[in-house]
């Protein structure tokens, strides 16, 4: 079994009157089943009311399954007497950094984590050091959040992470209130701990440009995986991806009008350099 296995999974959301009855329900989660390796580094992708933020929140925990059953590293979800290890196992960094951090110094706000898993403190400064260093950010340690870019931030709400040792971290849309280069911090450090430390990443994330080194993609689409492969298998479908209303890297849309003209090039090209490379250039 992989560190997250999901089969059959349902989530639905119920809406209730003023008077508590049942007005209507909505079905965010629809019979999905994905198996994550150790190591993977996985995007999901999906526009909004996909489904992939509940899916997201479904492996750390923050949301029980309706039907189905979530899997992290071998613990059921669904039981409470789990929850404190699946939230070790699995860290969560949202969309807003500053929902996050609580801290008024850097290095504390990245020990606060460590320190309520009861770490001794000798080892409570060396995992913040060490997290730190990882995100490029401990030349910061003694700055005040409130001082720092988005995307520094952002960084420091994954050393948080970091500090409690996971073995995968599940980010939900972490760049979407970024501006690109906070996003490219973001997505490199983030890739640093997956090649680096072999942690499993989990990406949720609607800007194409951010999978072209996952590999894996899920697409969703209400609800349910509508597609499923490598960056390259999921960008080679170009006109599958616009009907689900996502975009693609320009770069990969470029190559597709290319081949649509009669220029012989292969399909699913994600980057600059293999694009030049296929043109000859």
């Amino acid at each position: 079994m992989g560190i997250v296995k999901t089969k059959d999974l349902v989530f639905e959301y119920i809406r209730r009157d003023e008077e508590g009855n049942v007005e209507g329900i909505t079905r965010a989660v629809d019979e999905v089943t994905l198996d994550i390796e150790q190591g993977d580094f996985v995007a999901i992708l999906g526009h909004n009311g996909s489904g992939k933020s509940t899916l997201a929140k479904h492996i750390n925990a923050i949301l029980y399954p309706t039907e189905g059953t979530v899997w992290v590293d071998g613990m059921d979800t669904a039981k409470d007497e789990h929850l404190w290890d699946i939230r070790q196992k699995a860290g969560m960094v949202f969309q807003n950094p500053d929902n996050q951090i609580i801290g008024q110094v850097v290095e504390e706000d990245v020990g606060f984590g460590p320190e309520n898993l009861g770490v001794p403190t000798q080892e409570i400064w060396e995992r913040v050091e060490e997290s730190l260093k990882a995100v490029g950010m401990y030349e910061f340690r003694k700055h005040s959040p409130n001082k720092l870019s988005g995307g520094q931030k952002q960084r420091v709400s994954i050393a948080g992470v970091i500090a409690m040792h996971p073995k995968c971290i599940v980010l939900d849309e972490p760049t979407a209130m970024l501006d690109p280069n906070g996003r490219k911090e973001v997505i490199r450090a983030v890739r640093a701990l997956n090649d680096v430390e072999n942690i499993t990443v989990i990406l949720i994330t609607h800007y194409m440009e951010e999978i072209v080194h996952a590999n894996k993609v899920f697409v969703m689409d209400n609800g349910k995986v509508a597609m499923q492969g490598t960056p390259r298998e999921i960008f080679s479908q170009v006109e599958k991806l616009k009907s689900l209303r996502l975009d693609v890297p320009q770069v990969t849309l470029l190559a597709h009008e290319l081949r649509k003209s009669g220029l012989e090039l292969p399909e699913g090209i994600l980057t600059k350099e293999e694009l030049v490379k296929a043109l000859g250039l």
